[in-house]
């Protein structure tokens, strides 16, 4: 039976690897729908999640590594197993020193996890146990929850902290409803005051809710995670989990409470300078000129650290560009030159992440994959790409600010968040835009090599950066008109210029 995806409706948590237990954001749904007696009608009631708790109730401060306290309320009269399960191992200090393991922009951010891995924890009685569900109870911005694998008699340790979808409309609704989903009206009310993820309710043990620091839960949210959703580096750790009493301090139950400096309103990363003495890459391009590249580690710690010791060791020296795509991007960085080869410093393929707010513009240096970012290894493609109007970027998900990047500079929007961006053209973007004129053959290759000579790790020692094509004399600018002409005559679909710049070797 054919099926559709819909996307962000399940959380799979606790991985049964033995079993087989594929996990994700999707769920499938029957296009037959449901009849008319196999739907589930959604009770009615009230929303009992911003009700606030009395003096002296029992409430819980999580305290999050470099992020802040977040407090939460309890709900043992709707979660009793539930709130029980969660302050007993608090009490113990299960949770102390645990990560937050997965973390899903306009999601939610699950942990503990005493594996790190998805696979592992269980309930203060041993194993996992029963959580159930309560209609007065939903999936709201700030919701606490158990994640499960295959409903909630498997809850265990391991939770999450409900971020979603904010500015929900009746579409949102209407979208789902014709898959055979319902939704009470008092739902509808306050997913569309709060956000939230509707489609998680009656699967779910919700049993808490943020009463305070829910601004530090959507900063977490936008923290670099690799192919599996899983922060990068040491994470984000939970220093402890602390179970206290309520005293009547005052409640901030909404994003709106907070001055909270929303990161998908601010500049995007690529663009800002590096300091004098970063490290830095030159790259000479026989018979074209030097690249240079500024790094970010902050946000792509093992791509950096793969591409510099790489240039350090010269792996890339006398290596070409072995793919070439006019307004586009150049690849490199394939020993065999076929596009089929090459691997990280630590041999085979590494998982080098993502990070939502470095994005596809001109200039950005990413490593080319296959089948995500878990099969980043030694090549590499810098972008070139076409400008982009309004319309064009009304088909991709795109922050405030990387709409704007792109509309003023271009790019490759179709890229973001499937390629790991690690670096920026600071100097030498005018020879990498002449190198993509280059005359190419078969698989995009050039009919004459276009060679790396040299990659030097160097120090930025302040000289002005040049991040703009309009920053350089002599260079040439195709209208937006043109690249949308051009772009309809050859009607390239995301699936083809997603090929084309990962190699995929199959």
């Amino acid at each position: 039976m054919l099926k559709k995806k819909i996307f962000a409706v399940a959380l799979c948590a606790v991985m049964a690897a033995s079993a087989g237990v594929s996990c994700g954001k999707d769920i499938e749904i029957s296009d037959s729908g449901s009849s008319a007696s196999e739907t589930v009608v959604a009770e009615n009631v009230d929303i009992m999640n911003f009700t606030a708790p009395e003096q002296g109730d029992t409430i819980i401060e999580m305290n999050i590594r470099d992020y802040g306290t977040v407090k939460f309320r309890l709900f043992p009269e709707y979660a009793e197993k539930g709130v029980e399960n969660f302050v007993d191992l608090a009490k113990k200090g299960y949770y102390d020193g645990l990560t937050f393991h997965r973390v899903i922009r306009d999601f939610m951010i699950q942990g503990g996890d005493p594996t790190g891995t998805g696979s592992g924890g269980e309930s203060v009685w041993g194993g996992s146990f029963d959580g159930g569900t309560d209609p007065h109870l939903a999936h709201v911005a700030g919701a606490l929850a158990y994640a499960n694998s295959q409903g909630t008699n498997t809850d265990g340790s391991q939770f999450y902290i409900v971020t979603g979808v904010q500015n929900i409309t009746d579409d949102y609704f209407t979208n789902y409803e014709q898959y055979g989903a319902s939704f009470s009206e008092k739902q509808k009310e306050i997913y569309k005051q709060v956000g939230g993820v509707p489609t998680l309710d009656g699967n779910y043990t919700v049993f808490g809710q943020v009463i305070d620091g829910l601004d530090i839960v959507f900063k977490a949210q936008y923290v670099a995670t690799n192919a599996n959703d899983k922060p990068l580096g040491d994470g984000i750790i939970i220093d402890s989990v602390k179970v206290t009493e309520y005293n009547g301090e005052d409640i901030r139950w909404y994003l709106k409470d907070y001055d909270y400096d929303d990161p998908t309103k601010q500049d995007i990363a690529n663009y800002t300078a590096p300091a004098e003495g970063e490290t830095i890459v030159n790259m000479k391009i026989k018979d074209f000129g030097d690249v240079k590249f500024r790094f970010f580690p902050e946000y792509a710690p093992e791509g950096v650290e793969n591409f510099i010791t790489h240039a350090k060791e010269g792996y890339y020296d006398g290596l070409t560009f072995h793919r070439v795509i006019k307004d586009f991007m150049i690849q490199g960085g394939d020993p065999e030159g076929t596009g089929r080869g090459g691997e990280s410093i630590w041999g085979g393929k590494f998982d080098g992440g993502k990070y939502f707010n470095l994005i596809h513009v001109p200039g950005a240096l990413a490593y080319a994959n296959s089948q995500g970012t878990s099969t980043d290894g030694s090549q590499f493609y810098i972008v070139t790409g076409q400008e982009c109007s309004s319309d064009f970027l009304s088909n991709y998900s795109c922050t405030d600010a990387a709409k704007e990047a792109y509309t003023t500079y271009g790019g490759a929007p179709w890229l973001d968040g499937k390629y790991t961006v690690f670096g920026q053209v600071i100097d030498g973007l005018d020879v990498v835009f002449k190198v993509q004129n280059v005359t190419t053959g078969d698989s995009d290759k050039p009919l004459e090599d276009v060679i790396i000579e040299s990659m030097t790790v160097e120090e930025y020692d302040g000289s002005p950066v040049r991040w703009y094509i309009t920053d350089y004399d002599g260079t040439e600018e195709t209208t937006e008109e043109e690249t949308t002409e051009e772009a309809a005559e050859e009607e390239t679909t995301e699936a083809e210029t997603t090929e084309a710049s990962t190699e995929a070797a199959e």
